[in-house]
């Protein structure tokens, strides 16, 4: 298991090479977790809204996946989130 990784070592190859950081996660992340929900709200936004990335919103941690998108989410981004809730209540 690896981590914590900053964001960069997460999904930059490159940063995490520089920086010595090896494992087969170091710079090939799929997923992000972060501490709170600020800051998950801050760091889905810019990938959103900066980088263009797709995205799905769950709450993890409860008796089942709580979806939760923006306001401003699109039709994407809601339907991602609806299958990606799908899948972890499977688990």
């Amino acid at each position: 298991m690896s981590g914590p990784l900053g964001l960069d070592n997460a999904v930059s190859p490159l940063a995490a090479a520089k920086k010595k950081i090896t494992g087969e996660l170091a710079g090939n992340a799929d997923v992000l977790i972060v501490p709170d929900l600020d800051s998950g709200n801050m760091l889905s936004k810019g990938l959103i809204y900066i980088a263009g990335m797709s995205a799905a919103g769950v709450l993890c941690g409860t008796k089942c996946p709580v979806v939760f998108t923006s306001r401003s989410a699109g039709k994407e981004e809601r339907m991602n989130t609806l299958c990606f809730a799908c899948l972890i209540a499977q688990v």
